[in-house]
């Protein structure tokens, strides 16, 4: 399964959604994310990635898109 497909399937489990979810499309303007599943999402990619995201980076912005997410996880390795 490829690092795409990955994330679909942790932002599914994190939202409780079935949504696939457009690589620009907002995470939080479509009600999948909100502010309290930012750290569930973290924390299920830092288990999934073996990365570590400090808590200066726990900014929604960051993780707004899939697309922001892979350029963010490009920027960790």
């Amino acid at each position: 399964m490829d690092r795409r497909a990955k994330l679909i399937e942790i932002i599914q489990k994190v939202s409780k959604q079935d949504t696939i979810p457009g690589p620009d499309e907002s995470l939080f303007e479509s009600g999948l994310l909100d502010s309290f599943g930012l750290p569930d999402l973290i924390s299920a990619m830092e288990k999934e990635f073996g990365i570590q995201v400090p808590d200066s980076d726990l900014n929604p912005r960051k993780f707004d898109t899939i697309e922001r997410i892979e350029e963010y996880l490009d920027s960790r390795n």
